[in-house]
This record gives C-alpha cells, structure tokens and sequence, in this order.
C-alpha cells in the first residue's frame, strides 16, 4: 500500500513541477516584456494588414507570367515570412495577383520583405565550408583549407555543369580571386549562422561588385562568393527532364537545362574557361536567389554555346523546383503593390466567441455524462479535463511568444476535437477498471489490471492522433495546418495527464473506503456492474441482494437456495 501511494504521489508531484514550470517561465516574459497571459491570435481572429501585389514585366519584354511563375513568387514571400519569425500568415494568388494578408501588426522590415522583388546572381564560388558559426582559430583552418574538397552543400552541391565546347580565354577581371576575401569579408564569414532558419530565406543580397557570404537554401554550407558575374537577364529558361548520356541512352537520374541569352552565353564561356582547373571549391559556380545559393555546381570544362547541362543527386521533384527557382529569377519581373489596406477583427472576434460558446458546451456534455456514467469518479475526469486545459493554454501563450505561434480559428477548432480526445482516453481506462471489477478482483488489482490493458489502446490511439495531425500538418497549408498543430499539441498533452494525472489520482482513490467497498455513488459499485458479490481480502466476499428473478422463482417454491443478506459474510468459496 505504501508502494502504491508513493507511486501515485511521485506522479502528481512531477505533474506539479510541470504546471509550475510552466507558468513561471510564462510569467518571466510578461514581466520582461516579451510575452502575454493570453495566446497572439491569427488573422481570422486578430485582423492584420493585406497586401495585392501585381506581378509585372519590364517594358519591352517579351515573356510571359504562367502559374509556375506566380507559385514560386508566393513560395518565396511564404519563405521569407517564415524566417521573420511570422505565424499564420495567409499567401494566395487570385488572378494574376498576388494576396499576402499578415496577422496583427506586421512591423515594417516584414511588409518589406513582402514587397521585395526577388534577386538571381551568378557569383563563383572562393571559400566553402561548415554551416555553423565559427571562432577565429576554427575560420583559420578553414580558410588554409579551402582549397581541398568540401562536403556537398545539398543534393546539387555536388553537380558538374558540362557541355560539348571549346575553351575561350578569360576576360576582364578575375572574379575568382581569393584576394577578395578580406578580413571584413572572413569575419562576415565567420559570424554566418546557417543553422538559424532567419538566414536561409528574405536576405537582402550583398553589394554586385564585391564579395558576399550566404547559406545553402538547405542550411548545410556556407560560402564566400565573388562578385557577381551573370544576373537573372542572362538567362533565357531553364528546364528539367531525364538525363541522356553521349550515346542517348537514359541514364537513369535528372538533369536541369539551363539556356542561355547570346551575351549571357559569352559570359558563361569567360566564367567557366577561367573556374574549370581551378582547386576545389573555387571550381564552383553559385545560384544565389532572393540572397540564399540554391545550387552550386563545378565545372570540369569550358561551356560555350549558351546552354549547359546541371546533373547530379536530382530527384524529379529537385530537379523541377530548381529549374523554376532559375526560370523565376529570370523573369526581368517586380511586384508592385496593388493595394494594402487593414483588416477588421470584428468578425473574427464574433467567430471566436462562437468557437468558445462551443466549446464550453462540448465540454458540459462531457462533464454531465460522466457525472451520470461514473458518478463520483467522473470528478476524475473533470479534474483531468480541468488540468489538461490549464497545461494546453499556458503552452499555446508560450509558444505564440517563443516562436510566434498565432491561434486561428482552425486551431480552436482542434482544441475543441481535443476534449473528446482526452475524454476518450478516461472512458477507455475506467471501463478495462470496471470490467475487471466484474470479473470478481478488488479494486486495488483491477486498476492495476484495467491500466496495464487501457494503456496500451490508449497509447495505439494517441499515436495515431499524432501521426495524423503530423502528416495533416506537413501536407496541408493555411488554416488547416493551425488544425493539425493544436491536434498533435493537445493530443500529446492528454498522455501527460492520464500518466501523471488520471491514474495516480485513481491510484490513491482506491485506498479511500467510499471507492474500496464500492459506494453505491462511486461507480464502482460492483452490484450496479452487474456482479454479485465482491471480494473484501483475507478470504472474505460480501454478497449482494438477490435479484428480482431469484426472488420470484423462491416464491414458486423453485430451487432450494436462497440469498444471505447484503451485509452477510462467507468464507471464500463455500456454495450458498
């Protein structure tokens, strides 16, 4: 019994430290500023500002905008939002324009980001290396080994450009050498974080005619890039498709085609005749879009003629991305704003309170029923409920203030789906206990019976609960994404409280006399499960009322038994 009791009291205790927890950090950034006692809302409950933006072409320019165009201008805005740290944001297209509407009030630098138009360069390649931040001494070897050959930045990384050519001489200014990276440029270098997600979208591009550092749009390098050589006008389009070798056979792998104008052809002559016999990793080439290098492929030869072959670790999907991330920075194309206007939160305040309404009344439901099913043990659930909600609000207001996590109607509605989650999981568990009262075990032994059996079907459920708002989360976009999180958060939330909450809670119940004899208002009254007696320990079982049948039978004279009193008592096993 002590065992039992220090069991359940250890559980609650770590539960306590949890809640506490909790709550003191969210106190510590409202104190400090940072934070708020209530979640930040999206923009369907908050209201926000809305941005149109008109795609448009230079003058004079013969090209045309299609659909891929405008999806890869809102793939880069969505990116650029997400790295400034900004939830929920809404980015659609309707037409030929593009809609941003952002969330609350967006600061100034954001709304810029937005209004940004994106940027392609060629730059070569001077210094590779590692994606974190480095310290003078690490930045010391890395500059000494920048000549010998660095790990791939990505699946492209490791590319080869390559075409049928002949050589040309290199002209103008070398580009590619290493006198560029001066101690201003290795300490840029050095202090670059390509781990943090805010430098791998939005960055503002560095200075054309001088050297510039930036990430791998995947964060696993970081380079030192020459001035710019080649911008988005030189290139005419860009493709992708199945790779062919010399003889025209498939090869089995995917290639991305770039096509060249005639003056960008000549250009990347000069660049690849003087880069080919250069030491790694200045025999690369970079594409830096929207200031981030999408690829950056070496070059064994001189490639002329204006078009050239990029092969390497492509999958169909890679190669198609990056041959429109290189089609889109050709466009000689700005976004020019349409309109900007703010957006009310009247109705969204209407919408939530409606949500709440909801709710409150999901959440009566539950609470009458398990009142009217479990009688007092439906306190147990209350109480769980009741906990539940405390630990899943004080987590969505720290993480509207730690990461910028926005509440959207979506979300709320996930949160209301949860109170029958969680319920889901307390039925589950009382019922394996009940059923084992049935079978003739003291309560004692049928919560440790009924946990062992519900703990697993309550594991099977959550996880699938999980899986799904996973899989919700990572597919879906908008709205349905705030669904999915508050699923997957909440449903995570309910493993907390049955482990550390529900069953020790039970655990320490079973010692008190009104559940251990099965009170008539406990629920767990063995006579009103339908079993006739229970056991008391040492051998002893009392017995219940004889049920109408067997009193209407011993009226007629039928049978020979008859029932003891409901206070009788017997040694275990003796016949009546």
């Amino acid at each position: 019994m002590a065992r039992v009791k220090n069991e359940a009291r250890r559980a609650l205790t770590w539960l306590g430290a949890i809640v506490v927890g909790l709550y003191a950090a969210l106190a510590i950034g409202v104190v400090t500023g940072g934070a708020s006692w209530t979640p930040a809302l999206a923009l369907d409950l908050a209201g926000g500002r809305e941005i149109v933006l008109a795609p448009t072409l230079a003058e004079g320019s013969d090209q045309q905008i299609d659909q891929a165009d405008l999806e890869q201008a809102v793939d880069i805005i969505r990116r650029r939002i997400d790295a400034s740290g900004v939830a929920e944001a809404e980015i659609s297209t309707q037409g030929q324009n593009i809609v941003v509407a952002l969330p609350g009030n967006p600061s100034e630098e954001t709304v810029d980001l937005v209004r940004q138009s994106a940027q392609l360069q060629f730059r070569p390649v001077l210094v590779s290396g590692a994606p974190g931040a480095t310290t003078t001494d690490e930045s010391s070897a890395d500059a000494s080994a920048s000549a010998e050959p660095s790990a791939s930045a990505s699946a492209e990384a490791d590319a080869t450009a390559s075409a049928d050519a002949s050589t040309e001489p290199a002209e103008g200014t070398d580009a590619s050498s290493l006198d560029w990276v001066t101690d201003e440029v290795q300490a840029k270098y050095d202090a670059l974080d390509c781990t943090d997600p805010e430098n791998l979208s939005g960055v503002t591009p560095g200075d054309p005619t001088k050297a510039d550092v930036a990430c791998d749009q995947d964060g696993f390098a970081k380079y030192i890039l020459g001035p710019v050589e080649m911008d988005g006008t030189d290139v005419d389009t860009a493709t992708s498709g199945p790779e062919y070798n010399s003889t025209g056979t498939l090869t089995g792998r995917y290639e991305v085609r770039l096509e060249l104008t005639n003056d960008g052809g000549k250009k990347f002559a000069d660049i690849t005749g003087r880069i080919k016999d250069l030491e790694s990793p200045r025999d690369q080439f970079a594409m830096v879009l929207d200031g981030v290098v999408i690829s950056a492929p070496s070059v064994s030869t001189s490639i002329t003629g204006g078009q050239a072959s990029i092969t390497g670790s492509f999958t169909q999907e890679s190669a198609q991305q990056l041959a429109n991330q290189l089609k889109f920075g050709a466009l000689p194309l700005t976004l020019e704003v349409q309109s900007e206007q703010q957006i009310s939160a009247t109705l969204g305040a209407d919408q939530l309170q409606k949500g709440l309404i909801a709710g409150a009344i999901g959440l009566l439901l539950v609470v009458v029923y398990s009142l009217i099913q479990y009688r007092a043990l439906g306190l147990v659930t209350v109480g769980s409920l009741a906990i539940a909600g405390a630990i899943t609000y004080v987590l969505i207001a720290l993480l509207s203030w730690t990461i910028g996590y926005r509440l959207s109607l979506a979300g709320v509605a996930g949160l209301i789906v949860a109170i029958g989650v969680t319920a889901d999981s307390f039925i589950v568990y009382f019922e394996r206990v009940r059923d084992e009262l049935r079978e003739g075990r003291s309560l004692q032994a049928a919560i440790d019976h009924g946990w062992r059996r519900a703990r697993r079907t309550i594991l099977a459920s959550d996880a699938i609960n999980i899986l799904a708002a996973v899989v919700l989360y990572m597919l879906a976009v908008g709205g349905v994404r705030g669904f999915a999180f508050t699923l997957g958060l909440t449903t995570l939330v309910d493993i907390l409280v049955v482990f550390l909450f529900t069953h020790p809670i039970l655990m320490l119940l079973s010692k008190r006399p009104f559940f251990a004899r099965g009170h008539k208002w406990s629920g767990l009254d063995p006579r009103q499960l339908g079993r006739d007696t229970m056991y008391k320990g040492r051998g002893r079982i009392v017995t219940g009322q004889p049920t109408l049948a067997e009193r209407k039978a011993a009226a007629a004279g039928i049978g020979a038994a008859s029932a003891p009193a409901a206070d009788e008592t017997r040694p275990e096993g003796e016949e009546n």
